[in-house]
């Protein structure tokens, strides 16, 4: 059967409704029960969208079972996947992952649970996860594992995700006194570590970085696919994660994925791939994405920190 997905919403209808379009496009949606977390409004302004979110939310079908959780204050991005996800890995042992924002190939369903099922027994394996960055060279294999985790569409077990340590203070003094920084930003200019650190300075409010301190400091492994099954949509300018780029900017792939590896371990192809796409973006990449990731924080219009 199907992992159960959590679909994660808040003010923005138009992107929900593609989010779901290309979701329930996929060959296991109709098989798949979803839960649609839909977070409650910050402030006065906020109350139109909302609304309209919960609108698209309730007339979503093509799935076995559609369940619209509304929340009637606001928790916030980072509050609300890690509630959600607890409640369906706790429920059903496992869960996949969807925000609003994402463009999914009809393939995404299929690769996600077979990677939950092909790597359920294997401690080390702790995320499946659809995105691929661009760029990717040829001589890759169609899927692979790397130490890097990805928010863009994934899914999880229940084992794994009990090692999530919301804790980011303990995250970081771990990783340091590990000598694990530079293994984090991939030794390149990815700026994870320096997202961790203003995580712990009470700047950002993200679950996804302490989800990949977690899983570093347990040795833990993400399985992805050579060509991207997931687009973000969502850095238009709709949102304050990032200033409009289009450098994540991927088309996703319209063929299943059909080789998996034989065994847990990072590919080191796959991490040099990654390695040349933020190398060839230079640092400027890393801080700008950074710089408004912390003002959206801060209480800027739009979509919450991640």
């Amino acid at each position: 059967m199907p992992a159960p997905i959590a679909l994660f919403a808040f003010n923005r209808p138009a992107h929900l409704a593609r989010t779901v379009a290309s979701l329930s496009a996929n060959h296991l949606a109709a098989e798949s029960d979803i839960w649609v977390f839909c977070d409650g409004p910050r402030r006065p302004d906020d109350d139109r969208l909302v609304r309209e979110v919960r609108e698209v939310a309730s007339g979503i079908t093509g799935f076995a079972s559609v369940r619209v959780v509304a929340q009637e204050a606001n928790a916030g991005l980072a509050a609300s996947v890690m509630a959600g996800v607890t409640q369906l890995c706790e429920s059903a042992g496992r869960a996949i992952v969807v925000e609003d924002d994402l463009v999914l190939s009809p393939y995404f369903l299929q690769f996600v649970n077979q990677g939950l099922d092909r790597f359920a027994d294997q401690d080390l394996a702790m995320q499946v996860t659809g995105y691929m960055f661009p760029g990717v060279t040829s001589d890759l294999p169609e899927s692979f594992f790397t130490r890097l985790p990805s928010s863009w569409g994934w899914g999880t077990w229940q084992r794994a995700w009990r090692k999530m340590d919301a804790d980011a203070e303990s995250l970081l003094h771990r990783i340091r006194a590990r000598n694990l920084g530079r293994s984090m930003d991939l030794d390149c200019p990815s700026g994870y570590l320096n997202m961790l650190r203003v995580q712990v300075a009470g700047q950002l409010d993200s679950w996804a970085i302490r989800w990949y301190a977690s899983m570093l400091l347990a040795g833990g492994l993400a399985l992805r696919p050579a060509r991207s099954l997931v687009r973000n949509g969502g850095m238009d300018g709709s949102g304050v994660h990032c200033d409009p780029t289009d450098a994540f900017d991927v088309d996703v792939a319209q063929e299943p994925v059909r080789r998996f590896p034989e065994r847990v371990q990072e590919h080191a192809g796959g991490v040099a791939a990654i390695r040349g796409f933020y190398k060839s973006q230079d640092v400027s990449l890393a801080l700008r994405v950074l710089r408004r990731v912390r003002r959206g924080f801060l209480g800027a219009g739009g979509r919450r920190p991640a």
